[in-house]
Order: structure tokens, then C-alpha cells, then sequence
């Protein structure tokens, strides 16, 4: 099993499903407990255009929402799940744009966290 984890922006966005698409989204993050960076299409997919060469999308669609999940793996090898949005409804260009941009953030902040806490176990 591969280990997941979650920003605060993921997590606050999730709380704010309702039932359903908290339903689908969690049957998406255990695909990716199970499969790690070999889940591919339809479940996961890369996100072109980001600074993260790694950075990927989880899909998860509901009767009402087109939901994606920005997500890395990081130096440790855990999945990092930075942040989620619908795209149901909403231009496709700017939705993906936004949500690269915001993940590219996430991940940097999560990146220098892990190599703070690197460099405090050295001294």
C-alpha cells in the first residue's frame, strides 16, 4: 500500500463534498493506495503544463461533478494530494490553469517543508 496525505486545501475542499462525491472521491484514493504511480486513465492522468513533471490529476465523476484531485508523489514516495475542483460546467482552459498553478504552489511549500524537516534531523 502506498502511503497518502493531504494539505489543508484538500482537506477543507473534501469536507465541503456532499456524500456522494466524498464517496467517489475516497474509492479514487484507494485505487491509488493500491496501485501508486502505476494508476492510469480513467482514474488518473497527468496534468500538462505545470512545473512538476510529476504532477497528476485524479478523476472522480459524479452524476452532477466532474471532480479532479491535483496529486504528486514526492521524494518519499508518498502521494501528496494537494487540492481538488469540479470542472463541471466551467471553462476547461482556465479550470485547468488555475488548478496547475495552485498545485504547483502546494507542492512547492510541501517540498521545502520536507527538506526543512531533513535539515533539522542533521543538526
Amino acid at each position: 500500500m502506498w502511503d497518502v496525505r493531504t494539505t489543508d486545501v484538500f482537506d477543507g475542499w473534501f469536507t465541503d463534498l456532499d456524500e456522494d462525491s466524498q464517496v467517489e472521491v475516497i474509492a479514487k484514493v484507494n485505487l491509488l493506495k493500491v496501485l501508486g504511480p502505476q494508476l492510469a486513465r480513467p482514474h488518473a492522468d497527468t496534468l500538462k503544463g505545470a512545473r512538476h513533471a510529476n504532477l497528476k490529476e485524479l478523476r472522480a465523476d459524479t452524476a452532477r461533478q466532474v471532480l479532479r484531485i491535483a496529486f504528486a508523489f514526492d521524494p518519499e514516495r508518498t502521494a501528496i494530494l494537494l487540492l481538488g475542483g469540479n470542472k463541471a460546467g466551467v471553462n476547461q482552459k482556465r479550470f485547468y490553469r488555475q488548478l496547475i498553478e495552485q498545485a504547483d504552489e502546494l507542492f512547492d511549500r510541501h517540498l521545502a517543508e520536507l527538506k526543512a524537516k531533513r535539515k533539522a534531523k542533521e543538526h
